[in-house]
């Protein structure tokens, strides 16, 4: 027997079901990744850098068993049946991927070759955390009040099974990875973590500390497995739940996106569909590069296009900047956040989005609009992330950092400051947008 394992966001051989399968039940496999053009050409130069990256170092550690990871290029549907068929392979293993591409193209590979799909992308599958009535949660707290009473189903060792050692036409060239790549870098990471999880909960909001895991990246690009997280980190404090409880979050957008595909493009809740955005394409690039005037915005944004990251409390104040200050479609900040983000998952961003936005499941009121400045001022306190990204306002003192237009002009003249000029004023009023963002919601109802 001959198998194929179609790596896709499992990048690692730990705690792989796909690749634990195969090694058992066969004689030879052939690790397999299909660099899809669709998708290679869609990402950012870091992305493809932190792809490229986990690719080397999964062949990397394949070869320390003999064997390498086969690249090809091509549309899945065609290039891995014919790949199938020129060397005589008989089964593939792959995990499954949840997002409505991912599923049109699996079905297109299933249809041409004898498939088997197993689940190691998430702690507990679409489809089996149920209600009482046996249907979908749409509301994360008794999701995850289920989701953390279910068994945890672990992944049987790798098999002993002969690994090809063709590698293809190799890795693609993307350059040096923005992060320390593959499953011996994760664990790494997972490791540092520990550490200092246990301050989790007090130092979670503070992106002037930075003392996020990263592991997002990882989970992302299947470098290490939810339940490798799990098991080393446990539950039994409170930082550590906590960041247990993010694990659940990523399930339940998972699931939510296998039951309701259209989400992608369209609000979960009807009645949100009619809103009328603004056409703002001065306002969307100056969302985009960094340059509104609110500092808090313009170092989230920036630090976006410098590291293809951004920390998570400021992902929250740039999105609801965009939809609810300058009511733009938050469709727009989705795409924009998974063409860069390095951790771009299409299920948690378009959920986290549509949360942003009230427009999907477990959502905000529409009503709760974020204040740039009193989050700026509550979770960037010294103004060290704003120095860091906007190095032009750094010299300014106290809270004229978080609100610059405050600052009088001796006080301007002495950072530095010229507003307007070395720095932008303010695209707009935070208060008059926030009554015109709730005056659109209730016409939006209203339809």
């Amino acid at each position: 027997m001959k198998a194929a394992v179609w790596f896709r966001r499992d990048l690692r051989l730990g705690d792989n079901p796909a690749w634990s399968a195969a090694t058992r039940s066969s004689e030879e496999v052939v690790p397999v990744f299909v660099v899809d053009p669709l998708l290679w050409k869609q990402a950012s130069s870091w992305r493809r850098a932190m792809l490229a990256g986990h690719l080397t170092a999964l062949d990397d550690n394949l070869a320390e068993s003999g064997g390498r990871l086969h690249v090809i290029e091509g549309e899945p549907g065609t290039a891995l049946p014919e790949l199938a068929g020129r060397l005589g392979i008989d089964v593939v293993h792959w995990n499954s991927d949840y997002t409505p591409y991912a599923r049109v193209r699996d079905a297109a590979v299933a249809s041409r070759v004898d498939s088997k799909t197993h689940h190691g992308q998430l702690v507990h599958p679409p489809g089996t955390i149920l209600t009482n009535a046996g249907g979908r949660y749409r509301v994360f707290t008794p999701f995850h009040r289920r989701w953390a009473e279910q068994e945890i189903v672990p992944t049987p060792q790798t098999g002993t099974a002969g690994v090809s050692s063709d590698p293809g036409v190799g890795v693609p060239e993307a350059g040096p990875p923005p992060l320390p790549a593959g499953e011996a870098a994760a664990l790494d990471r997972l490791e540092s973590f520990d550490q200092r999880v246990d301050e989790y909960v007090q130092e979670r909001d503070r992106p002037d500390l930075d003392t996020t895991s990263r592991l997002s990246v990882d989970l992302k690009w299947g470098s290490i497995g939810p339940r490798t997280i799990i098991d080393l980190l446990g539950t039994h404090t409170d930082g550590r739940a906590a960041f247990v409880r993010q694990l659940a979050w990523r399930d339940f957008y998972a699931d939510l996106l296998d039951s309701e595909p259209d989400s992608v493009d369209a609000a979960l809740r009807p009645e949100y569909r009619t809103i009328e955005w603004e056409e703002d394409p001065q306002g969307l690039e100056a969302w985009k590069t960094g340059r509104t005037g609110y500092p808090i915005v313009d170092a989230g944004m920036r630090q976006l296009l410098a590291e293809g990251w951004m920390h998570n409390r400021v992902r929250m104040i740039v999105a609801s900047f965009l939809v609810k200050d300058l009511l733009i479609d938050w469709r727009l900040g989705e795409r924009h956040f998974r063409h860069h983000l390095l951790d771009a998952d299409v299920a948690s961003n378009v959920g986290n989005w549509q949360w942003v936005a009230g427009t999907g499941a477990d959502a905000a009121p529409y009503f709760r609009i974020f204040n740039p400045v009193s989050q700026s001022t509550k979770f960037d306190p010294h103004g060290d992330y704003i120095r860091r990204w906007v190095p032009e306002l750094r010299e300014l003192r106290g809270k004229q950092i978080h609100e610059p237009w405050l600052a009088g002009p001796l006080e301007l003249a002495a950072a530095g400051v010229v507003l307007g000029d070395t720095y932008p004023d303010p695209i707009v009023d935070h208060a008059a947008a926030r009554e015109r963002t709730l005056a659109r919601y209730k016409e939006g109802l209203g339809r």
